[in-house]
C-alpha cells in the first residue's frame, strides 16, 4: 500500500464532519475531516445570469477560472494544466489550505494534475502526480489521504496517487482491469465499490485480503460483481479474472451479473453507496447493512426533467447528492433530500462539452468543476472555482 502522512491535521478518517459526502471516505469529490457543517442548499436562490466568463450561480456565488487546459495556472511556473479535466477530490493540507487533484481523459497522455491553495483559497503551487496513463476519467478519495485514478479503457487500471507528489503512484490491478469509471471507499467493511463506463457494464466490489494500519490493502484481494434479485437484494458473485489475463473481458465472466447501462460516478456517504449510470439517466443508492439497491433519480419518471445527462457525483453534508451533467445544458444539479431538483451552476456557450471534477474544499464553501472541452466543445478544458454559502 503507498503509505503518506495525513494531510489532514484532523486525521484520516473523514467519514463524519465537515462535507462528509463530498467525497466521505473515498468517494469522488471528496473533502476530507473538518468542523462540523449544515447544508445550506435549500436557502439558495435561482442562478442568476451569466458572468463574464459565461457561468451562472445562486446570489451571493461568485465565480472564477482557477486553470485552463494548456495553460500555466500560475505564470512562469512552467506547469501547464492538462487537457480534458475530469474526476477530482479535494485534500486538505496541515496549513489550512487544500489540495485539488484533477484526472486527464486523454489518450495515452493520461494522468493527474494538482493544485494546492492556501487558508484563504489562493492558489499557491501547480503540479502532476501521475503522467502517461490511459483515458484517465473519474476516480475515489481513500480515507488515508490517496486519489485512485482510473483508466476508462478496455484494459483499464486503476492507480493509486499521492496528492502532494511525493510519492510514486502505484498501479492497483487488484481493483480489476476493465473500462473503469470511478471508485467509492466503504470504511465500515473496508470495502470499495467501482463503476464501468459500458452498456452493459458491470458494477464491482473489492473485498481486501488484509488490512495495513487499519485500512484496506489495495494490493490483494477479491473482486466481485453484483446481480440484483427481487426487492433490489444485492448477491456478490467472484470474477474468476480479474486482471483480464485470458480472453473474455472482466464484465462477461459472470454469466448471471446484472448489467449496468454507462456506469458513471459514485460516492459513499453515512452507510449508503450512491452510483450514477448515464445510459438510463438514473441514481442508485446501495445499502451496504441490508445488501439492498434502489433507484433515487430516474429521469424517465420526471415529467420535463431538469436534471439528464446523468454523470459526475459529489454530495452536501445535508445528504443533498451533486449531479453533473455530460450534455444537455451544462448544469450542476442537486437532488435534495426530498427528491425534487435544484440547480446550482450553468455555463452558457459550452454545448458538446460536459460538466466534470464536481467536489467541495473542506470548508464547504467551494465548488470545484470543470467545463472538459471548453466553449463551443473544443477550445479546451476549463476549471472553476465557486465560491458561496453552500455549508454553514
Amino acid at each position: 500500500m503507498l503509505m503518506l502522512e495525513p494531510l489532514t491535521a484532523c486525521g484520516t478518517d473523514d467519514t463524519k464532519g465537515g462535507p462528509a459526502g463530498t467525497g466521505g471516505a473515498g468517494g469522488a469529490g471528496g473533502a476530507d475531516s473538518g468542523p462540523f457543517l449544515t447544508s445550506n442548499l435549500a436557502k439558495l436562490g435561482p442562478i442568476g445570469d451569466p458572468d463574464a466568463n459565461g457561468v451562472r450561480v445562486p446570489p451571493g456565488c461568485t465565480a472564477r477560472i482557477v486553470a485552463q487546459s494548456g495553460k500555466e495556472p500560475i505564470p512562469g511556473s512552467g506547469f501547464q494544466w492538462h487537457s480534458a479535466p475530469d474526476g477530482a477530490a479535494t485534500f486538505a493540507t496541515p496549513d489550512g489550505g487544500f489540495i485539488y487533484v484533477s484526472n486527464s481523459e486523454l489518450p495515452i497522455a493520461g494522468g493527474v494534475g494538482a493544485l494546492r491553495f492556501d487558508a484563504q483559497g489562493e492558489l499557491v503551487d501547480g503540479y502532476s502526480i501521475l503522467t502517461n496513463t490511459n483515458l484517465n476519467c473519474a476516480g475515489g478519495k481513500t480515507p488515508w489521504g490517496t486519489w485512485l485514478s482510473c483508466e476508462e479503457a478496455g484494459r483499464g487500471r486503476v492507480f493509486e496517487c499521492d496528492p502532494t507528489g511525493k510519492a510514486d503512484a502505484k498501479e492497483r490491478l487488484a481493483l480489476g482491469v476493465f473500462k473503469h469509471e470511478a471508485a467509492a471507499y466503504e470504511p465500515e467493511n473496508h470495502h470499495v465499490y467501482l463503476t464501468e463506463d459500458e452498456n452493459d457494464g458491470c458494477w464491482y466490489r473489492f473485498v481486501p485480503d488484509a488490512l495495513t494500519q487499519g485500512h484496506a490493502d489495495l494490493s490483494a484481494g477479491k473482486l466481485e460483481v453484483a446481480k440484483v434479485g427481487a426487492g433490489g437484494k444485492v448477491t456478490w458473485l467472484p470474477v474468476p479474472d480479474p486482471t483480464f489475463e485470458g480472453t473474455k473481458p472482466t464484465r462477461e465472466q459472470v454469466a448471471d451479473a446484472t448489467k449496468f447501462d454507462g456506469g458513471e460516478g459514485t460516492l459513499y456517504f453515512e452507510g449508503v453507496v450512491y452510483f450514477s449510470t448515464k445510459g438510463d439517466n438514473r441514481v442508485w443508492a446501495y445499502h451496504v447493512a441490508s445488501a439492498t439497491l434502489e433507484v433515487v433519480y430516474d429521469a424517465a419518471k420526471v415529467s420535463s426533467p431538469v436534471l439528464q445527462g446523468v454523470d459526475a457525483l459529489a454530495i452536501t453534508a445535508g445528504g443533498e447528492i451533486l449531479v453533473a451533467e455530460d450534455g444537455d445544458d451544462m448544469q450542476v444539479v442537486a437532488i435534495m433530500t426530498d427528491g425534487s431538483t435544484k440547480v446550482l451552476v450553468q455555463v452558457d456557450g459550452h454545448d458538446g462539452s460536459e460538466i466534470t471534477g464536481l467536489a467541495f474544499d473542506p470548508s464547504g464553501t467551494r465548488l470545484f468543476f470543470s467545463s472538459q472541452r471548453g466553449v463551443g466543445g473544443n477550445t479546451g478544458g476549463v476549471t472553476y472555482m465557486v465560491t458561496g454559502p453552500f455549508h454553514v
